[in-house]
């Protein structure tokens, strides 16, 4: 399967003919950025001078180099999804991907690869099972293991270029779309396809824009939705920063398909580095004459804004995104009418996500049926998810839909991990997916194909596509109140149900977690939580209950402890803790004892000491002081 999958990439992507020195690619993602990516990139500068080489850093300064065989490109990329290992620096074509490299790591770079060809060994990601260093991509786990189909270019291309992704195929897809196919025949395509929306909700693509095709008349619209707001998800975030013209390229043939001259970007204030590339890729692209008056010269006209959201959650809401872009406060509204029939400023609108839109050129470009050979049959394609939590490996990931939740977590995420972060081979408890909007999947799950049906049927999502595992030390009730904290925050406050239904959730769930719930506690949470999905006006307070409800459902018995027996089996709640000292443990340091502030520990020194619960107030002095870990329940 990785293999055919390949195979499909050779016939999209172009390799560049780079008559040059060396190759050196640093990853300039946000993750990498925040831990230092551009110093590094600055020091290769440098120490690729010293070393005799001339820096190029486009793609034509390159290849119009009077000295090729002296010069160094030194490129950029988007996010390659190892976030965890950051900064990435990748030597071509040697393809040796060195991990958390430093600035002063760089010169011993540039000297031993560059100029020597030798491995610098302390630089490799190690297996952590096998404790072998791996040179490339190819030979680490978490790489082996996806089919990076939407992402690929992301870590590979410089995304402020607009001649490398030309270079490598780019805008193929939009000139096929605009010179040889009608707008019924791209409609058509996406739909026989069987793209479904990577927005969540899984509504088919071509369905909707076929929709947007057929209303009348002449000013429509195209929007892409990148206010990606939910907990422990980057995946549009990526995709904007990495490959900004896959993206716009998308528009393109929407636009072209739907019969608009206009499009916004929206996206949320939150992601800079988004805003700043996809600007530069839309003024890049108008420059070239790619969009504009004179789309690819076939005389239709397509103008292209990047607008900023003020960050609020609901306006991933498409109703209240393009309330927000009009001018308006983000609310949603009523469907019907949908926006295909009337959206922004009243006329048809169709709106797609980030993913959904970057998949679009490689579906023109391949072709349905290579295109729905990847994924399963009513899922076709793959899908990015946010993996993090209590996993080995965490990152940016891109898998074919019906892969198994265990293939994810074993396989690609290289195992759960416990509170010290080491790999336990019986640790796992849940994965959270689909953030706040989605549900939770257990053991029982890990078998499940992850496709939009599959899920729904469950009472769980794709949602966005964060996945966020979770083990045995955690307290289901505090994450279904963690989720529920947000999405209260988040409420636009429209609609009764949602404003006021989501706070009574909130202080039932505090009530539970204080060890003042009562059984009625348990049953009005649950009648409330089926209120609130039934009538909330919009999705936000329609899927807002899910974590309580999945979390009621696979984890009852722990909501009856707190309630009943008034304990956190996870020892996480505060309130029902019993502070102790294990006199297995305690070595009689005397250490606790002189950090408590109200004199609650007693004891010899060289014996086990112990707590008093009526003086201890649970400030945690005395576990923080404990080198043996003897402490437990503050």
């Amino acid at each position: 399967m990785k293999q055919a999958l390949n195979n499909m990439f050779d016939d999209i992507y172009k390799p560049l003919d780079e008559p040059c020195a060396g190759k050196i690619v640093i990853c300039t993602g946000t993750g990498c950025v925040a831990s230092g990516s551009l110093k590094v990139l600055q020091a290769f500068t440098e120490e690729i001078r010293k070393a005799g080489f001339d820096v190029a850093q486009t793609l034509p300064e390159a290849k119009e180099s009077t000295r090729p065989d002296s010069t160094v490109r030194l490129s950029k990329s988007g996010c390659q999804g190892f976030c965890q290992m950051g900064p990435l620096v990748t030597v071509l074509p040697e393809n040796i991907l060195y991990t958390k490299v430093k600035p002063e790591d760089v010169a011993e770079i540039v000297t031993e690869t560059l100029l020597n060809k030798r491995v610098i060994e302390r630089l490799l990601y190690k297996d952590p099972v096998t404790k072998e260093p791996c040179q490339g991509q190819n030979e680490i786990v978490f790489y082996k293991r996806q089919s990076r189909f939407v992402l690929k270019m992301c870590g590979e291309l410089d995304p402020e270029s607009i001649d490398e992704y030309i270079e490598r195929g780019g805008y193929d897809a939009a000139k096929k779309a605009y010179s040889d196919m009608t707008p019924e025949q791209i409609c058509k395509m996406i739909l026989e396809s069987g793209l479904r929306g990577r927005g969540g909700g899984g509504f088919p693509t071509g369905r909707k824009w076929e929709l947007t095709r057929i209303q009348p008349g002449d000013k429509k619209y195209v929007i892409c939705n990148g206010d990606e707001g939910d907990p422990g998800a980057f995946m549009d975030r990526s995709v904007m920063e990495g490959n900004p013209h896959s993206v716009i390229e998308g528009i393109m043939i929407a636009a072209r398909a739907v019969g608009a001259d206009e499009a916004y970007i929206y996206v949320r204030m939150e992601y800079p580095l988004a805003v700043k590339r996809l600007r530069k890729a839309v003024e890049a692209a108008e420059s070239k004459g790619v969009l504009g008056k004179n789309v690819l010269g076939s005389g239709r006209q397509l103008i292209c804004h990047v607008m900023e959201g003020a960050g609020a959650f609901v306006c991933g809401e498409e109703t209240a995104l393009i309330s927000s872009i009009e001018g308006k406060r983000g609310m949603p509204s009523p469907k019907p009418p949908f926006p295909a029939q009337k959206g922004l400023n009243g006329k048809p609108t169709v709106i797609n996500n980030v993913e959904t839109l970057a998949t679009i050129p490689l579906i023109v470009n391949l072709g349905v049926e290579k295109f729905r050979k990847i994924g399963n049959e009513k899922s076709p394609g793959t899908k990015t998810f946010a993996l993090s939590g209590h996993v080995a490996n965490t990152g940016l990931i891109e898998v074919p839909l019906g892969i198994t939740l265990r293939e994810i977590i074993y396989d690609i995420g290289g195992g759960v991990t416990d509170k010290h972060g080491t790999i336990t081979n019986d640790g796992f408890k849940i994965v959270q997916i689909g953030g706040p909007s989605g549900g939770c999947l257990t053991e029982q799950h890990l078998e499940l194909s992850l496709d939009f049906d599959s899920l729904r049927e469950i009472g769980a999502m794709i949602g966005s596509g964060g996945l966020v595992l979770m083990n045995k030390n955690t307290c289901m009730v505090s994450v279904a109140h963690y989720f529920m904290q947000f999405t209260q925050n988040e409420s636009c406050g429209k609609c009764v149900l949602c404003r006021e239904g989501t706070k009574q959730m909130l202080y039932l769930l505090e009530d539970i977690m204080n060890g003042q719930a009562t059984a009625q506690t348990l049953e009005l949470l649950e009648q409330l939580a089926r209120v609130v999905q039934k009538g909330s006006l919009c999705g936000l307070g329609k899927t807002a209950p899910n974590p309580v409800l999945s979390t009621l459902r696979y984890f009852r018995d722990e909501y009856e402890a707190h309630v009943f027996g008034k304990r956190c089996p996870a020892g996480q709640c505060k309130a029902l803790l019993v502070p102790e000292i294990d006199p297995e443990k305690c070595k009689g340091c005397t250490l606790c004892a002189r950090k408590c502030p109200v004199e609650a520990i007693t004891g010899e020194r060289g014996k086990p000491h112990t707590i008093d619960p009526e003086k201890c107030i649970k400030c945690g002095a005395c576990a923080a002081a404990c080198k043996f870990l003897a402490v437990t329940g503050v």
